[in-house]
């Protein structure tokens, strides 16, 4: 059976069983259409299985059965979620990141009650706050930074020290309890917060703080806290000061030095007293130099959401080049896709034609031309030029006549680019090898 012909019978059958899944049921707080879409939205998302090691294919095996005692738990109050699968993550200074992944229907119990409180939210979160919001992206985050940059000659690049790890559960419960008096809610949430972590051993790890970064409802959690925590109160302290946040990645302008300097220690008495701690190395203002702007100064570039900010050559309308502080995509960002395309292992895929490593790695390179070539797209030029390398060396292992004769590898592949442009998403955009000899293979 074909791929095309399994995926059709396997969307008949869910909707079959939607169907049945509907007609029993009943007038309960929680509808069965919200748990269904919560199922349709984690399904979408994908990710990886939790403690019971249930993937959503195997959830979907008895998906009627699954999605209905989930329901007659949520309705009724019984429900209890399982203790979260630690997972840890290398960070990019050397440590570890803590992820905690829910079950699969612990996600989808997550997600019914993001769809309800999610709808009260949305109208209270600050026009600047970015983050997992809907409408609202990191692009956009990144174009006003920029544009406020070009305002305003001084930043303060903010980092909350163990933000997801060190959220304060009763604080975060009475702004919960602004927002909401759904009793089912503020019960599920209580439990999500207080849930275990299952260490890598299987051992059990009680939590008193923190929200797990992996699970559904954390990023709203998340912004509801530093809503209060920061939007507001900057809202309300200082009216002026203007910011860009991105659920705990924060930038804030300023017009003088000694402007930043008082309000970075004003954020961090405010952020002490909602138990959270400003990073001591990381947290940091930056002079937003320019071709306008001489004043000495030893930071001036910082990093906010995969850019790097920094003074650039730049080229005006009319053609002219002078020095702007802008965005392109950070040395840390490159070094990760480097270090994707190496894992690729291309030079070993000799079994697969240049068609068939275009549809492999297509997806993969649309994402990052799509997010990192957004703002100064020539920064991504080394680093595809590096993937054209990977397939030049490809080519050496594959055909006989370019054996060992990677210059030569290289211009049979620029010649292949030039007929058919749209092959590779980089090659679309005009990243390219080099075209010279003119015999084929």
């Amino acid at each position: 059976m074909e791929q095309r012909d399994y995926l059709a019978l396997q969307n008949k059958r869910i909707n079959q069983i939607w169907k049945e899944f509907v007609r029993t049921a009943k007038s309960f707080d929680i509808s069965k259409q919200v748990v269904w879409e919560a199922y349709t939205r984690v399904k979408a998302n994908k990710g990886a299985a939790g403690v019971d090691e249930q993937s959503i294919e195997a959830f979907e095996k008895d998906l009627k059965n699954n999605l209905y005692k989930l329901w007659n738990r949520m309705s009724s109050g019984s429900y209890f979620p399982p203790a979260v699968r630690m997972v840890e993550i290398p960070k990019s200074d050397g440590g570890k990141r803590q992820l905690g992944i829910p079950t699969v229907a612990d996600r989808i119990a997550q997600m019914v009650a993001k769809i309800k409180l999610e709808t009260e939210l949305e109208s209270h979160f600050h026009e600047d706050s970015y983050g997992y919001r809907p409408g609202k992206s990191a692009h956009q985050a990144i174009g006003k930074a920029r544009q406020r940059c070009w305002e305003k000659a001084w930043v303060i690049d903010l980092d909350i020290k163990g933000f997801f790890d060190n959220l304060d559960h009763d604080l975060l419960m009475r702004a919960v309890v602004k927002h909401t008096q759904c009793k089912c809610l503020l019960l599920y949430i209580q439990r999500w917060l207080t849930a275990p972590m299952q260490l890598a051993k299987g051992q059990l790890q009680q939590r008193v703080k923190g929200t797990p970064q992996g699970g559904v409802i954390s990023p709203l959690l998340a912004n509801l806290f530093l809503h209060y925590a920061l939007d507001k109160w900057m809202g309300r302290e200082y009216p002026g000061i203007q910011f860009e946040r991105y659920a705990d990645d924060v930038i804030v302008h300023c017009r003088t030095e000694n402007e930043a300097t008082c309000l970075k220690e004003a954020i961090a008495r405010r952020l002490n007293k909602c138990n959270l701690e400003l990073h001591p190395n990381k947290t940091k203002i930056v002079y937003c130099k320019d071709v306008k702007r001489k004043k000495a100064h030893s930071i001036t570039q910082f990093d906010f959401l995969g850019f790097t900010f920094r003074p650039r050559l730049s080229r005006n309308r009319e053609g002219k080049f002078f020095v702007g502080f802008n965005p392109a995509i950070s040395q840390k960002s490159a070094k990760a896709i480097r270090q994707s395309m190496r894992k690729w292992k291309l030079h070993l895929k000799c079994n697969r034609t240049l068609v068939e490593l275009s549809r492999w790695i297509n997806p993969t390179l649309r994402g990052w031309i799509n997010y990192y070539g957004k703002f100064h797209k020539s920064a991504l030029y080394p680093i595809f030029n590096l993937l054209n390398r990977h397939l030049s060396k490809w080519a050496t292992f594959k055909y006989k006549k370019l054996k060992e004769k990677q210059r030569k590898a290289s211009h049979w592949l620029g010649r292949i680019a030039k007929d058919n442009s749209s092959m590779l998403a980089h090659w679309a955009v005009g990243i390219r090898p080099a075209i010279g000899a003119r015999r084929a293979v």
